[in-house]
């Protein structure tokens, strides 16, 4: 088990940004400041020399950025980068960041942060509770899945329907096919109610996905979706549907 408290290293070229997170990070008794850098080349050397748990990391660095330090390290450590530009995101989430801080931030975001931390870190967490740390409060707007080393962003509009696997959920969206550890259930009750309807047990589909809806048999619907797709409609579903068509 990893011993705590966890490790941390602080990477930022600005001495301000450097100041507020060990102040943020003062009254957290399981974290441990243990060195800081200021740019890329120390970062690397630091990473290397102390192998922290958990690396606070600015994506814009003198020397070295962020990013490419991120892909340099031989080391493993959790990732947090932080950055004013918000352009940088997406590659920060294929690079297996935990978060991604956009610069000013609070306490308030901060603490959300840290219990992101605190989940990817803990041994006894699974990797589904992992995976449902990352979903944020309020309507998703966006899923990420894992698809081999990198991480897809998965546009809440581009979903077409989603299918219950096991204790997993087979996204089909118009980037391709993807499978994350969170339950249907779960996601049903994160999806925007308006644009996504659960028609199934197993199944929830995009209404603007539909392209028509057409009699299964006497008391069911089958949905065919744009993208050729069929999924038949439970018998409650196929009378809520109804219902709203009249």
């Amino acid at each position: 088990m990893r011993p705590l408290p966890i490790r941390a290293l602080i990477v930022e070229d600005e001495a301000p940004a450097r100041l507020s997170l060990r102040e943020y990070l003062s009254d957290v008794l399981w974290v441990a400041v243990v060195g800081e850098a200021s740019d890329g080349v120390e970062a690397l050397r630091l990473i290397a020399a102390l192998e922290p748990d958990l690396v606070f990391l600015d994506v814009r660095l003198p020397e070295v950025s962020g990013l490419e330090v991120a892909r340099r390290m031989r080391q493993s450590p959790a990732i947090v980068f932080t950055t004013a530009y918000d352009r940088y995101a997406i590659a920060a989430f294929e690079l297996g960041a935990i978060d991604y801080l956009v610069k000013p931030f609070g306490r308030e975001r901060f603490a959300t942060t840290l219990a992101r931390v605190r989940t990817r870190l803990s041994p006894s967490v699974s990797d589904g509770e992992r995976a449902r740390a990352t979903l944020e409060p309020g309507p998703l707007q966006r899923l990420f899945a894992r698809q081999g080393d990198r991480i897809v962003p998965i546009a809440a509009a581009s979903i077409v329907r989603i299918q219950a696997q096991g204790d997993y959920a087979e996204v089909h969206a118009g980037p391709g096919t993807f499978l994350i550890h969170v339950s249907l259930a779960e996601l049903a009750g994160r999806l925007d109610p308006h644009a996504f309807l659960q028609v199934h047990r197993s199944h929830i589909v995009n209404l603007a996905a539909v392209a028509h809806i057409e009699p299964h048999d006497e008391r069911r619907l089958a949905i065919r979706l744009r993208d050729g797709s069929v999924v038949v409609a439970s018998r409650a579903a196929s009378e809520a549907l109804r219902r709203q068509a009249r």
